[in-house]
């Protein structure tokens, strides 16, 4: 076989691999053929991903480079890193750490529902295959819970505080009423009372037991809530820097970073304010639109109603500024009631590979009064349309590369994805998609909440802030405390992503500066846009090296 076979293979060997092992993660995309099974994330699931990840890295180092050509080089750097990076996780022991968090395993069935069908015998039964398997994965998580307590391995308190909430609020309705019976689709009332009889027998049952088994894990938890606080902290944060920016930067210089980009976005929100009659007092104009019953959707419709109709907005606008769009439309829905407390302000699924489901847009309805018209623009813009779904959508497409690369996901990407969305509420804006000078103030508070994680998730983690700091640093930004609150303890369940935004969003605005000061009157903002999206998910120094290529 040539190198180019030879990695093709592996390509094709180590994705087959990673959706065997993560069944859910298929179903997601549409690939029904693990639809009956759960991961593993106890010791027998911890072996087999490392295991993989070791193979796929010696496989990978063993490939020469010399005649491949640059996409099967990018291809091979990949394969790299991302064993790598599962390697560095398996040896830093971030299953223990991350056993229990909000929006854990406990979480997992009421949100896949919404994409595996049980609309057929085969289907239902595959259905109900999975969630016989639950109690298994509950247990498997209690597991590592004990082994993270002897260990000093253990989640923060806040955290494990929030998990106790979710799972009560879960717990307390009836079964009858759980999106995993409610929401499937189904060809008979009959094959509902059968998911529900599934879900009352083990379900809910593993959940009361995971409730019971965390509620005896909070004094092991930890007062401080960041890494800094566990055993190596410090080497464990600086892991998680590399893995999600993609770069060797340190900590005090990503919060320099940050500091300076809240002084430059609150400056542009200062002109606004005045504009509008406030003088330099962004936070009396802020609390003026707060105030603004024009501004706040009177139901969750009304809410999902303006969002689809800016998708629709963008799509419209999207010509003159792609010269390529998805072929994949972007529906959207409010996240279901169980979940929204806990969950993001909004957040993205893309669509099926087989084209039977669009990219889904899920905007959370919790605390209308939070949710204003005047910040869900540039929301849009970044998760849908032209952000998360035309870049991923669109990756999907390339059908010429491994699926590896087009479907896989690995946190040396995260700063590309989350870069590209953020930098596309700025191409919205040059677009001329925000209605008014408000949604643009939005859209700068949005901006300033990805420059203030840079502060605060380098302030928990490596600095040894307490979640109060965090919070305060956080409204201080200009976020609405109800997303504070949530954002922050993200941050503190989710070391290093919240990194991952504004490094990616500043090194595309980079490459385009570069890219017009190389290219003067022939650039073409739709040619580069091209360029950032044809290669799929990159790490940043990858992107540079093709962008500017």
């Amino acid at each position: 076989m040539t190198e180019s076979a030879d990695l093709a293979a592996l390509a094709a060997r180590t994705w087959e691999r990673t959706l065997e092992l993560n069944p859910t993660l298929a179903t997601i995309y549409g690939d029904e053929r693990y639809d009956d099974r759960l991961g593993d994330p106890g010791p027998v699931g911890r072996a087999a991903r490392r295991a993989l990840a070791d193979e796929t890295l010696v496989a990978a180092n063993a490939i020469p480079v010399a005649s491949l050509d640059e996409e099967e080089r990018i291809t091979r750097d990949l394969l790299r890193l991302t064993a790598a990076t599962e390697i560095a996780d398996d040896e830093a022991r971030m299953d223990l750490i991350g056993a229990v968090q909000q929006q854990g395993h406990q979480s997992l069935l009421p949100e896949l529902v919404q994409f595996q069908k049980a609309d057929t015998p085969e289907r239902l039964e595959r259905l109900l295959t999975r969630l016989a398997a639950y109690p298994a994965v509950a247990e498997s998580v209690i597991g590592l819970m004990d082994e993270g307590r002897a260990a000093g391995l253990t989640a923060a308190r806040v955290v494990a505080e929030r998990t106790v909430d979710q799972l009560e609020r879960l717990l307390a309705g009836p079964a009858e009423a759980s999106p995993i019976v409610t929401l499937p689709a189904v060809a008979r009332e009959e094959d509902r009372a059968r998911i529900l009889e599934a879900v009352e027998r083990h379900v809910r049952p593993a959940d009361a037991r995971y409730l019971e088994a965390v509620r005896a894990y909070l004094p092991a938890t930890r007062d401080v809530p960041g890494l800094c606080a566990t055993p190596g902290g410090a080497e464990r944060y600086a892991a998680r820097v590399r893995a999600y920016t993609s770069l060797d930067v340190g900590a005090e210089e990503l919060h320099q970073i940050g500091l300076e980009e809240l002084e430059t976005i609150e400056a542009a929100r200062r002109v606004i304010a005045r504009a509008a009659g406030f003088g330099d007092d962004t936070a009396a104009y802020r609390a003026a639109l707060n105030a603004d019953p024009a501004e706040i959707p009177p139901t969750p419709a009304a809410l999902v109603e303006r969002c689809s109709e800016d998708v629709q907005r963008a799509f419209d606008a999207a010509p003159a500024w792609f010269s390529r769009t998805p072929k994949a439309g972007c529906e959207v829905r409010a996240v279901d009631p169980l979940l929204e407390k806990d969950a993001a302000g909004a957040y993205y699924y893309p669509p099926a590979t087989d084209g039977s489901r669009n990219g889904v847009y899920f905007v959370n309805t919790y605390d209308l009064s939070s949710r204003a018209y005047w910040t869900a623009a540039s929301t849009t813009y970044h998760e849908a349309v032209p952000g998360h779904h035309f870049q991923l959508a669109l990756e999907m497409e390339l059908h010429d590369l491994p699926p590896f690369r087009t479907l896989g996901f690995w946190p040396q990407g995260t700063a590309y994805v989350e870069g590209w969305a953020l930098y596309a509420e700025l191409v919205a804006d040059e677009a001329g998609l925000f209605r008014s000078e408000a949604e643009r103030f939005g859209m700068l508070d949005g901006q300033a909440l990805r420059a203030v994680r840079l502060v605060v998730d380098t302030g928990l983690h490596a600095f040894g802030w307490s979640r109060e700091k965090a919070f305060q640093t956080m409204v201080a930004a200009g976020i609405h405390p109800t997303d504070a609150s949530s954002e922050t303890d993200r941050y503190i369940a989710w070391p290093g992503q919240a990194l991952a935004y504004m490094t990616g969003r500043r090194e595309i605005q980079r490459l385009r500066r570069e890219r017009e000061r190389r290219e003067g009157a022939a650039f073409d903002i739709r040619r580069f846009h091209d360029d950032v999206l044809r290669h799929g998910k990159l790490p940043l120094a990858i992107l540079a090296d093709v962008v500017l290529a």
